[in-house]
């Protein structure tokens, strides 16, 4: 296969990865909201899925781990613009990806960083959902989006740590391509 057919099936790989999770992330939100009737209830009683996970309504107005809350209309549209911004310079790299697991990873944090813009930019923040706990402790609360984006960056360390890559040619000053 030429360079160029592989280069484009990671890109493609990549770009269907940050599809799935888009999809997957805004079925799961709908589910969630519409479904279980969350959008109502900003403080619904949890629903127990097993002894140690629950389905729990949580408006994440800030970041990971609700850091740089937004509290006004302005602060949203930073977040939203940040996200956007961040999520074209993740393409940009993809489109730039030469192994499976970089652009699964960039899939990844792409779609997962797109399903909450969406979020934001119809609720104004954040629906995380998802709630594990056991042994007295608890995690903190998520959504598809949010997995996808800590699974993406694990990706992306696996590759940039243990993927090897072919050796280049060190460059030569001075020497014309005929002398190469």
């Amino acid at each position: 296969m030429s360079a160029k057919a592989a280069s484009r099936r990671v890109l493609a790989f990549g770009l269907s990865v940050a599809v799935a999770v888009f999809l997957a992330d805004q079925a799961s939100k709908a589910w969630v909201l519409y479904g279980l009737g969350f959008i109502h209830c900003p403080a619904c009683v949890p629903v127990e899925v097993t002894p140690f996970f629950d389905l729990v309504m949580v408006w994440n107005r800030g970041i990971s781990y609700g850091l740089l809350p937004a509290g006004s209309p302005l602060e949203v549209w930073l977040l939203i613009g940040f996200s956007l911004g961040m999520s074209l310079v993740l393409a940009w790299w993809l489109l730039k990806a030469e192994t499976g697991w970089l652009a699964l990873g960039l899939g990844l944090v792409i779609g997962g960083a797109l399903g909450n813009v969406i979020d934001r930019f119809a609720y104004g923040a954040v629906a995380d959902f998802f709630h594990f706990h056991a042994f007295g402790k608890s995690w903190y609360v998520f959504n598809v989006a949010d997995a996808a984006i800590v699974m993406g960056v694990v990706a992306i360390l696996i590759d940039a740590l243990f993927i090897a890559r072919p050796a280049k040619a060190p460059e030569l000053e001075g020497v014309s391509d005929d002398a190469r």
